[in-house]
């Protein structure tokens, strides 16, 4: 069976529609052409593994770009950004939240 949370993370991070995507300072401080390179890397992450991914939800990703190991995860909220959602599978009750940062921020 088909994980739904996963179709949904895969169609929000490769198009960035349906949510929101948040950088932390250290990656909003680099130039524009890493921060644009950095998120086409987001949007084209295809290494899932069970040690990344062991819910199999796609929600959570490194790569390394310009000497710096980079980290994206996908959280889940209701509509208003108040509260964690009810159901992450539903994307009526669900705001996807895409942070990117580097790994020394974490």
């Amino acid at each position: 069976m088909t994980n739904r949370i996963a179709l949904l993370n895969d169609a929000f991070r490769r198009t960035f529609s349906g949510g929101k995507v948040m950088m932390t300072s250290g990656v909003n401080e680099l130039p524009d052409c890493v921060k644009a390179e950095a998120l086409v890397q987001v949007a084209n992450f295809a290494e899932f593994t069970e040690n990344n991914d062991p819910y199999d939800e796609h929600d959570f990703g490194s790569f390394d770009l310009v000497g710096r190991r980079f980290f994206w995860k996908i959280d889940y909220y209701d509509k208003r950004c108040e509260f964690g959602s009810d159901d992450p599978a539903d994307p009526e009750k669900t705001m996807r939240v895409l942070t990117l940062m580097l790994a020394a921020e974490y």
